[in-house]
């Protein structure tokens, strides 16, 4: 392999770490708060960019129904734990939350179908539309079991990704698409060149990793969302709510998926189902980065962008393997890493 090839595979592998960061994120800073590892980030990310292709077609995107459907049943589940607990004065709480703030995206669609509209305005109605998915797949699936194990967490996630994939089928169809460019043009340097949408990419998930270690470092808000993952008895006696920190969380989650969606679908054409394997690649780099670490998270994805390009150059077929296969030793790593202090403590109380 000669040098200048080097840097091209690099080059890819960037590219494609510059993709996977941006799920990668969402998922770390999910898992950050509600020990939850969201399986189906990937997916909405996926949905995200099939909204803006189809909102730059001018076709209604299947995400309404999506939306619709959610809300509905959201808003199902509350009544029914209202009734059961004889809080009828929260229905009105509810009627807002789960029908009202997600519905008017949907009827925004609606109206703005088949209309050319300014980018902007493109960008900005798929945002609204995916928004909402986050906190109403959270209230259906995750808050009523916000208390269980992790694994327990993990199998419903896992679960929940087959029936959202199942319903994106309905609504989105088979077919896959590219939406639009963002930017055009790029930047040659050392000899290569960098498309301005990879440069967008890298830029925003540097920005965005920076902006939430901020957050939850930093500020009073993220450390207080922090302390529901890690003791929620703990959080209630302080005046922390875990189901609205959850929500919070799964709403930032939404916005991450969409920022990935807008940014990701111009360079790959993504299909109802995409969203899988881009998750599960970008979940091998956020375990790379400790899944608690948004910077670490950034690094991991890059180191898998990385992998899988230097892979698909020696064998195509082994590029996916590669990379999962590497999740292996990286878990027993951490666990031989974790041990010694624990066995030392315990041969102590023999």
């Amino acid at each position: 392999m000669t040098a200048e090839l080097a840097l091209l595979l690099a080059q890819d592998g960037v590219a494609n770490g510059a993709i996977y960061a941006l799920v990668a994120l969402g998922i770390v800073q999910v898992f950050l708060i509600t020990r939850v590892v969201f399986v189906p980030f990937g997916d909405i990310v996926a949905y995200a960019s099939l909204t803006l292709a189809a909102v730059q077609a001018g076709r209604l995107p299947g995400t309404v129904w999506l939306v619709g459907l959610l809300a509905g049943l959201a808003f199902l589940m509350e009544v029914v734990g209202l009734a059961r607990g004889g809080r009828w004065g929260g229905l009105g709480r509810a009627v807002l939350a789960y029908l009202v703030v997600p519905l008017v995206p949907v009827g925004l669609a609606v109206v703005l179908a088949g209309r050319a509209l300014p980018p902007l305005v493109e960008y900005g109605l798929t945002l609204a539309l995916i928004l909402p998915t986050g906190p109403l797949l959270y209230r259906i699936a995750f808050r009523p079991i916000a208390d269980a194990p992790v694994l327990v967490l993990l199998i419903v996630a896992v679960v929940l990704h087959f029936a959202v994939s199942g319903l994106a089928l309905v609504v989105f169809g088979p077919e896959g698409a590219r939406p639009r460019l963002l930017a055009d043009g790029g930047v040659d340097f050392a000899g290569l060149y960098f498309p301005a949408q990879m440069l967008l990419m890298l830029g925003a998930s540097a920005g965005l990793a920076l902006g939430l270690w901020v957050f939850f470092e930093r500020s009073m808000t993220g450390k207080a969302l922090r302390a529901t993952a890690i003791n929620r008895v703990g959080a209630r006696l302080v005046g922390i709510r875990p189901g609205q920190a959850g929500t919070i969380a799964f709403l930032l989650a939404s916005a991450l998926a969409a920022a990935g969606g807008i940014l990701i679908g111009p360079v790959t054409t993504l299909f109802y189902d995409s969203g899988f394997v881009l998750g599960l690649k970008a979940f091998v780099g956020a375990i790379i980065g400790g899944l608690v670490s948004t910077p670490g998270a950034v690094l991991g994805a890059l180191l898998v962008g990385q992998m899988e390009s230097f892979a698909a150059f020696y064998d195509s077929t082994f590029k996916d393997a590669v990379v999962f296969a590497a999740l292996v030793p990286i878990l027993v790593l951490r666990s031989t890493l974790g041990r010694p202090a624990e066995d030392d403590g315990e041969e102590e109380e023999l």
